[in-house]
């Protein structure tokens, strides 16, 4: 199931793509009330943008403004609405996305082609380990995306490994869909209760929310520690509730491929303009097909490295590398500049790190430190050592490390209605 889009050459993508994105400047400029703004205030006539390149005309679009001005950036009445979901803001009150029922069947055959690109097929079965409900709009994107493929779906939720075991023995499932740390909870409880992991016929994770994977495509050290015991694939998704898109990987593993029927995405440097090839910048999307909400060059916050030449999967579309971090979460530290990402591949390397919150504050002179705070049955000088001794080794320098314990950092990381784990407290945002 490769969508044809997918395998065209270059010059017909591009073409595709820049038909589509004239319908939605036209559309934008009928029914947003934000983008009339932003057209009006910088004399941009929409006739004037036709091409990929037109785009630098066009200011970029932030978080702030969406959550600032949330409400114009919705283009139908309220009674077409057919779904609300929220996604966390920067200021504080989460930003609220509409969905018609033309942007859910949209939502369903972005997941449909996404899983197919990963492997899955219709006769396979799949386990949800991710929340479906409190307006999380990544549950209900698998869901109807397993329905679109006409694959089957078991709805079992987050945590509890042996509610998820007793769903993987009763119902056979062939993938999962879940953050790739909790596999390693899951092979935990298998060891304990002589569960088979490689008897248990799953043969795949699409993995969502954590990185497997090195710049290189090499496997990370939460990927090794995952495959090392459990013979499975293991495939990343990336996406997000502003995108209504994901970016998944193919049999080759080698980044999430782009759908440019459903997205524009541009990689900027600092003044927004794209960046040199093979360079990374800032994730920068414009989103096509989409009714209540579409969006114009909104910058993801996400650091990343794009790809373009032709897979061997047959698809020539672009793809996207792991996340080298997020823009605002970038660390100067003692001359070095560091993403939380690069720090999670260390700590992964101990086994003996049950759990971590890293937090990010400025000192008394204003430059940024870092405090890692572990959970560890063997709180020893010794494994402090160990752990210091591996960061200067692979990043040249050492944060400042304490043991706590676990009940503290377990209310760190979640917080009141939170509906994902915090790994990364960054206090500098809160100065």
């Amino acid at each position: 199931m490769i969508p044809e889009i997918e395998k065209a050459s270059l010059a017909q993508i591009k073409k595709v793509q820049e038909q589509e994105l004239k319908k939605l400047i036209s559309y934008l400029d009928t029914h947003s009330t934000y983008y009339q703004s932003v057209f009006a205030k910088h004399n941009i006539l929409p006739s004037t943008i036709n091409t990929l390149e037109d785009l630098v005309k066009i200011p970029v679009t932030t978080k702030e403004q969406l959550q600032q001005f949330n409400d114009d950036f919705i283009c139908v009445p309220k009674s077409e609405i057919i779904d609300y979901v929220t996604t966390s803001g920067t200021l504080g009150e989460p930003v609220t996305f509409a969905l018609t029922d033309n942007d859910l069947k949209r939502l369903a055959y972005n997941e449909a082609i996404s899983f197919a690109c990963a492997g899955v097929q219709k006769e396979d079965v799949m386990q949800l380990m991710t929340t479906i409900d409190r307006r999380f709009m990544a549950g209900l994107a698998y869901f109807l995306g397993a329905r679109e493929l006409g694959a089957g779906i078991i709805r079992v939720g987050a945590g509890i490994p042996e509610l998820q075991w007793d769903s993987i023995l009763k119902f056979k499932p062939t993938y999962l869909i879940v953050v790739p740390s909790f596999l390693l909870k899951l092979i935990k409880y298998a060891k304990e209760h002589d569960i088979d992991l490689n008897a248990s016929g799953i043969k795949g994770a699409i993995c969502i929310g954590e990185s497997l994977r090195n710049q290189d495509f090499s496997l990370n050290t939460l990927a090794k520690n995952i495959k090392d015991t459990w013979n499975i694939e293991l495939y990343s998704t990336y996406a997000s509730t502003e995108m209504n898109t994901a970016f998944t990987e193919c049999s080759e593993q080698q980044g999430g491929h782009h759908h440019p029927e459903l997205i524009i995405a541009e990689i900027l440097d600092d003044n927004n303009s794209p960046v040199s090839p093979g360079e990374v910048g800032e994730l920068t999307v414009t989103t096509l097909g989409v009714e209540a909400m579409p969006l114009l060059r909104f910058k993801t916050g996400d650091m990343i490295k794009a790809h373009t030449s032709s897979c061997a999967c047959g698809r020539n579309t672009m793809r996207l590398g792991p996340v080298v971090g997020r823009k605002k979460q970038m660390i100067k530290y003692k001359g070095t500049t560091l993403y939380p990402p690069a720090m999670d591949n260390i700590l992964n390397d101990f086994n003996e790190v049950e759990n971590y919150i890293i937090e990010i504050f400025h000192n008394t002179i204003g430059t940024d430190e870092i405090l890692i705070k572990i959970v560890t049955k063997t709180p020893t000088e010794e494994l402090l050592h160990d752990i210091k001794d591996h960061f200067r080794a692979k990043l040249r320098v050492s944060p400042k490390i304490e043991f706590h314990d676990k009940k503290d950092i377990q209310k760190l990381q979640f917080p009141k209605l939170s509906r994902k784990p915090v790994i990364v407290i960054d206090k500098r945002e809160m100065e």
